[in-house]
């Protein structure tokens, strides 16, 4: 079973949207917010967590004016301003990013990963994640994120993740003798069967003499038979008596022990009952066309791989096909101790991989670290403040007080006095210089030189639902519970 789960069971998890999927909310104002959360990482994968402190402080902050006797409709069309304005400032101070630079893409694939797990794995993960979307993603064609395929193996360590360039497939070769690792091979997918069938319809032979009887099962086997030797002549057609040239037949029927035996002496691994979707990935991976008939087999629907290799491990097999040449479809082999562990590092790559693809959709990063939310603080108390008239100011202050969250938390997490490394890191604004906050010394500090980037997408997602979900929370007047004594009697 992939995800772990069950009545008692423990997940272990730093993932916001993972949490607020496996608790139990009770409260309806909480699962409100926790649903935009989900919705956020539905959309973008990152950022659930901003979102929910996000909401928390903008109704935080209004309760202040509340207390105060302001209508929460003031309060609300203030945020409304205020909403305007800051995404408005996120396009001034976003920063096109070359997606075709490896670093880049790694130092926003590492700013998502690192909130998820420890950071020598989240950089390792950010390697993996930015090969596999790069090896994948074809030029003038939108990136699909299905052709990296997530797999894992309950084996040896976490940090023993790698991305595998080409595929990895849950069985392997079902005779003893054959190789468990062939270097340079053709790779043949076919969809034929290489066994024996029964005739579908109720059939009889009556034969009169022991001779007739042979031939009958002669002709019987004469038929598959046949398959096999055109596959084997095939072989020898591309690889000659080459010694070092493999040949691997992955075949999504059967293949009877025979069958086997006879390709097993003419030097080819045979896999057999493959999984379509493994098949369809195969072709991407290593070229070629998947065969339905004998007759296709001729030396251009042939697919190669630099290695194919079988791993035991306990009662499973694993097949690798690696070292591709033009792959369009890759594998990140998760690796872990226990599911607890496999399952945090799923839950990671899954958001890495969304963070590269984001960039590479959106071509603009904005600077992390809380720099942005400082800035956003900055620019609406100084700015946008001005422009409105009346009590809406309020709502406004509000929304920028409750920016200043993202950098308090970031304080707070990692050990610093809030208050001082707000102020610090104000104080660098008000100068004009675009900051955010060093978690590891609790100074200011320049993000884009750092390589902490966030995704324009991701932030732009939670300045526009963040205050919506907070504007409904507001007007709301009275939250009665429905229940069985509502009904009339």
């Amino acid at each position: 079973d992939d995800e772990p789960g069950g009545a008692g069971d423990i997940r272990l998890t730093k993932d916001g949207n993972v949490l607020l999927r496996e608790m139990q909310i009770q409260n309806p104002t909480a699962v409100m917010i926790a649903r935009t959360a989900v919705a956020q990482d539905d959309i973008t994968g990152d950022g659930t967590t901003s979102m929910v402190l996000l909401i928390g402080e903008l109704l935080k902050r209004a309760e202040g004016f509340l207390n105060e006797g302001v209508h929460p409709r003031v309060i609300v069309d203030g945020f409304d301003v205020a909403k305007r304005a800051a995404v408005a400032f996120l396009d001034t101070v976003k920063k096109p990013i070359d997606t075709s630079d490896r670093e880049q893409l790694l130092c926003v694939a590492g700013s998502s990963l690192k909130t998820k797990v420890k950071e020598a794995m989240a950089e390792q993960l950010a390697a993996i994640v930015t090969d596999a979307v790069l090896s994948v993603r074809q030029p003038d064609e939108p990136l699909d994120l299905h052709m990296v395929e997530v797999m894992h193996m309950r084996h040896k360590i976490g940090s023993e993740t790698r991305l595998v360039r080409g595929l990895v497939l849950d069985h392997g070769a079902r005779h003893p003798d054959m190789k468990k690792r062939v270097e340079d091979c053709f790779i043949l997918t076919c969809n034929i069967s290489f066994e024996y069938d029964k005739s579908e319809i109720q059939s009889g032979f009556m034969y009169s003499s022991a001779d007739q009887r042979e031939k009958l099962v002669e002709a019987e086997r004469k038929w598959t038979d046949d398959r096999v030797a055109q596959v084997i002549a095939l072989k020898k057609k591309v690889c000659g008596d080459d010694p070092d040239k493999g040949f691997v037949v992955i075949n999504q029927k059967g293949i009877d022990p025979i069958s086997l035996d006879a390709f097993q002496k003419a030097g080819i691994v045979a896999l057999r009952r493959a999984k379509k979707r493994n098949m369809e990935r195969l072709v991407l991976a290593c070229g070629g066309v998947a065969v339905n008939t004998c007759e296709e087999l001729c030396p251009e629907v042939l697919g190669w791989a630099g290695l194919v290799e079988e791993h035991i491990l306990g009662e499973e097999k694993y097949t690798f096909v690696e070292q591709v040449k033009n792959p369009k479809s890759s594998t990140i082999l998760i690796k872990g101790q226990n599911d607890h562990t496999i399952a945090q590092i799923k839950d990671a790559v899954r958001d890495g991989l969304r963070a590269v693809k984001n960039v590479l959709d959106d071509n603009h990063v904005v600077p992390g670290a809380g720099a942005l939310e400082v800035a956003l603080h900055h620019h609406l108390t100084t700015e946008t403040a001005k422009t409105v008239e009346g009590r809406k100011k309020l709502g406004v202050q509000a929304f920028a007080e409750a920016m200043l969250i993202i950098p308090k938390i970031l304080a707070e997490n990692s050990g610093h006095d809030v208050q001082e490394s707000l102020i610090a890191v104000q104080e660098q604004h008000e100068k004009g210089l675009m900051v955010g906050f060093d978690v590891f010394s609790g100074e200011p500090l320049d993000p884009m030189t750092a390589g902490i980037y966030d995704n324009t997408l991701v932030k732009r997602q939670i300045l526009n639902s963040a205050p919506v979900v907070a504007s409904q929370l507001l007007l709301v007047d009275e939250v009665i519970r429905a229940g069985r004594n509502m009904r009339p009697r």
